[in-house]
């Protein structure tokens, strides 16, 4: 039945024209369009993005929630009473978006995963200079983390990272790699860049 399925699909991609999409990835996938984070608090989560790290809110829409039915559930996995409250969309530099939500629901945990947990995730952002980030981020009172670190050996060499952390705990990393990466030269897939193509 899954080689039924890969076959089914690899068919309907060549037929719509799109040989360029493997068997083993969603038709017609081009790329990341948002993360999600639900935020406890929706002004201090825009305030943040928007003062601190530089993105600029495009759009907010809701509320939504289904009082009689199952529509959240089936369409979001979420408590069929959730509420979203509002959604806030970021846009962020020359990366893909970011999407806030603000939910209520029965079944709510309020803990923020540390980077080891499983499902414990950070969002990452491309600046210039590591070093300035931190100062910049320091003087605005958000928590940073050990760093500049300087990457020198491996794959990753050429890369120098700083970890910090909103005030409700998402965690944040700020990435630098203005030479690139030691595994591009020899490399058949280059990991996607923010980095201006002019420098």
């Amino acid at each position: 039945m899954k080689y039924l399925v890969r076959n089914t699909l690899l068919a309907a991609t060549l037929l719509a024209g799109t040989a360029t999409a493997s068997a083993d990835s969603i038709p017609g996938m081009r790329g990341h369009d948002h993360t999600g984070v639900t935020v406890p608090d929706m002004a201090q989560a825009v305030d943040f993005f928007t003062n601190v790290i530089g993105c600029q809110k495009a759009m907010s829409f809701g509320p939504f929630a289904d009082d009689k039915g199952t529509f959240m559930q089936d369409l979001l996995g979420v408590d069929p009473k959730a509420v979203i409250e509002e959604i806030t969309l970021m846009r962020c530099g020359f990366g893909s978006n970011v999407e806030l939500f603000k939910y209520t629901a029965p079944d709510q945990k309020d803990a923020t995963p540390k980077n080891s947990d499983i499902g414990g995730y950070h969002i990452a952002f491309y600046v210039d200079d590591v070093a300035a980030a931190k100062t910049y981020l320091e003087g605005k009172g958000v928590a940073t983390r050990l760093g500049p670190l300087p990457v020198n050996e491996g794959p990753a060499a050429g890369q120098t990272i700083m970890y910090f952390q909103a005030p409700w705990g998402l965690q944040f990393e700020a990435i630098s790699y203005p030479d690139g990466m030691a595994y591009e030269k020899d490399a058949e897939t280059v990991l996607w860049s923010p980095k201006d193509p002019a420098k």
